[in-house]
């Protein structure tokens, strides 16, 4: 279906344009926050994309083949409130009203299954045109895999507007650079170039030609001089999807605040009401024809909700093709369905160990056991997608005999992010919310620090994205305490939602791939050495990681009088502890607690098995910050820990001067013991 003429600066297109302005004014000064400025000078761009460019349908926002569409200046989310409501989606007039307050779906900033037709949580700025970088590799790896001569299924485009302050956090520039590289010719970026900051003026803090670093990066850059002009925004847009070889930027000079008669252009309504007298003096201004609060002209209301019917048509046209599909190749159109549902192919972890029993095996560092982990699960999850923050080797990452992900083979599986940490992240938040690709990225456990921001927003939209973090404590060894994690795993525990799997061996780590990979409701880190570590044989098996922690060892005869917890690497010295102090008299129980959410998660009954409250003498050990095992060993417990930076040298060396050793947690439980 072709899209229709491009508006003309007709009433009827003013109307509609204004429309935006007047929402987006009043619901900002209704809440009496938020942010009026940006809405009201995208509004023609909001209007040419939702009613003529984005191939979209309000009545079904999940339809797959649907362009993408994010605001990633979160901040101006009237705009895209605005948008959705004239355009037909299940957002009524009632939710812009209540902007801001509580129950309401029209949240500050956007907010992934919080508001039909938001596709990313967006607000800290440059992480949404992270994800669009990942929605469009999604797209084109989907499309590569799918697509036949006669059938195409998957042919959408990735659009993105971005403000001068996404352009300005790092992010983007990572996101960008490797955008480039990869020749993305279906993402288009629209840059408000308003030149104005909260503080002020852009000169404040930046001189930089964003045009010509773009094109530097490889992008295909287009120059809109006035943010009213829709026919030359109409043009650059169909000249940015003609530009098939390129990511797009199309450079959209605008001015805040437009139809305001006293403050346009003027940094304060950036993130401040109007005000009433100013709100009712731009109405005038733009010749709205009512003052009333949240009035829409019925014939702008008509003219956007021409949207729903092209929406419907363009869908249904798909769907045509997809019958055909389905019919000629049934194989892959059941392959396509069952990626884009996110569930995984039947007996896809029957190479998983449930558990292993027998003698003690071989050491192995536990980023080894979860490379061969990966090794066994990838031939069965074919649209498992790995990657590595240029640490491949490092983190065993690798999914072998699979090609590189490049402009060349877009269909690979291994994908090389460069030293970019926090685009990784924002990336691989982008290819699970486009869905279709289940996706990892490794790098050290130290730099989950440059990739936090995208990590939160993965539990905060519940995305099943996994990180495998490698070189996880002091036992990295001579490379130091830059690169040494202390306090790393206290503080992804405190994110909600975000899974912690610490394994302790081989058979562990297998176990934690099978919950990470299980898991549909939320990211995980697999915190991984880089030493070996003992293979410590079963007296059982290992589907306790699975409610987080169980009872590893129990005491060789009769009631524990002492626990000792562990996870990790730690857990042989919580093993090796058990016997010496058992020689001593005290029945010792060990418990492995590889992902502590999980724990807390299960029903009191299973917790008060595995750590009866009667047995308080208790002690931790795990080479990190102690902060946390409070809620585990109480407060009559002990932790055996790091509450201080490492050093360098060898790992052995560092455990034993460091005191994370056996001979320390026979001392702390013989102290709590009285022996």
């Amino acid at each position: 279906m072709s899209p229709p003429p491009v508006a003309t600066r007709s009433e009827v297109t003013r109307l509609s344009i204004d429309a935006v302005r007047v929402l987006s004014m009043d619901a900002v000064q209704a809440a009496r926050s938020g942010h009026p400025g940006t809405p009201m000078a995208l509004a023609p761009a909001a209007y040419l994309l939702f009613t003529r460019h984005l191939r979209h349908n309000p009545e079904n926002p999940e339809w797959p083949d649907r362009d993408r569409f994010i605001l990633s200046a979160g901040h101006a989310s009237m705009l895209l409130y605005s948008a959705l409501h004239l355009s037909g989606y299940d957002l009524p007039l009632d939710e812009l009203v209540r902007f801001r307050q509580w129950g309401s779906h029209t949240p500050g900033h956007p907010e992934y299954r919080e508001t039909p037709g938001v596709e990313t949580t967006t607000g800290p700025l440059g992480q949404g045109v992270a994800n669009s970088v990942g929605m469009a590799l999604a797209e084109r790896w989907l499309a590569n895999r799918f697509n036949r001569p006669d059938r195409s299924v998957v042919d959408h485009w990735t659009y993105a507007i971005c403000s001068d302050g996404d352009l300005m956090e790092g992010i983007s520039h990572e996101a960008a650079e490797l955008a480039g590289h990869q020749k993305l010719g279906k993402l288009i970026w629209i840059f408000d170039d308003n030149q104005i900051t909260i503080d002020g003026g852009t000169d404040l803090s930046t001189s930089v030609d964003q045009a010509r670093r773009f094109q530097a990066y490889g992008w295909h850059v287009q120059h809109v001089e006035d943010g009213n002009d829709l026919e030359a925004l109409d043009r650059a847009l169909e000249k940015a999807r003609e530009e098939t070889d390129r990511p797009s930027l199309i450079v959209l000079r605008t001015t805040i605040g437009e139809g305001s008669p006293n403050l346009a252009g003027h940094h304060s309504t950036h993130g401040a009401p109007l005000g009433e007298e100013e709100i009712q003096a731009t109405k005038e201004n733009l010749d709205y024809p009512s003052l009333e609060p949240f009035h829409i002209d019925p014939r702008a209301l008509s003219d956007w909700r021409r949207a729903r019917e092209r929406g419907k048509e363009l869908e249904g046209e798909w769907r045509d093709r997809m019958a055909g599909y389905r019919a000629d190749h049934p194989d892959a159109a059941r392959e396509l369905e069952e990626f884009l549902s996110g569930q995984l192919p039947s007996g896809w972890d029957q190479d998983l160990k449930e558990g292993s029993s027998g003698d003690e095996g071989a050491d192995e560092a536990t980023r080894a056991s979860s490379g061969k982990a990966i090794q066994k699960v990838a031939p069965r999850v074919p649209n498992l997608v790995g990657g590595s923050a240029d640490l491949t080797g490092s983190n065993q990452t690798e999914i072998k005999g699979a090609e590189v992900i490049q402009a060349s083979t877009p269909g690979g599986r291994n994908l090389h992010y460069g030293v970019r940490e926090h685009a990784m992240g924002g990336i691989m938040n982008g290819m699970a919310l486009h869905g279709g690709l289940r996706p990892f990225g490794g790098t050290f456990l130290i730099f989950s620090d440059y990739m936090r921001p995208s990590i939160r927003l993965a539990a905060l939209m519940g995305l099943p994205v996994i990180y495998v973090f490698s070189h996880d404590s002091i036992g990295l060894g001579e490379d130091g305490p830059t690169h040494q994690p202390v306090e790393h795993l206290p503080a992804l525990r405190a994110i909600p939602n975000l899974l912690d799997l610490r394994p302790g061996d081989a058979a562990e780590t297998e176990a934690a791939w099978r919950v990470a990979l299980a898991r549909k409701e939320g990211p995980t880190f697999l915190a991984l050495t880089r030493q070996k570590v003992p293979q410590l044989p079963r007296e059982g098996n290992d589907a306790g990681v699975e409610r987080g922690g169980y009872i590893f060892r129990e005491a060789s005869t009769g009631t524990p009088t002492v626990i000792l917890l562990a996870s990790g690497s730690e857990l042989h010295l919580a093993v090796d502890a058990k016997t010496r102090l058992e020689e001593e008299g005290p029945p010792t129980r060990v418990v492995s607690l590889p992902p502590w959410q999980l724990f807390r998660s299960q029903p009191k009954e299973y917790r008060e098995q595995v750590l009866p409250p009667t047995v308080t003498n208790r002690v931790s050990v795990e080479a990190a910050a102690t902060l946390g095992w409070e809620r585990w060993v109480g407060s009559a417990g002990a932790s055996v820990g790091l509450d201080r930076f490492g050093a360098s040298a060898p790992s052995d060396t560092l455990y034993q001067e460091l005191g994370i050793t056996v001979d320390a947690v026979l001392a702390q439980a013989r102290n709590l013991a009285g022996s």
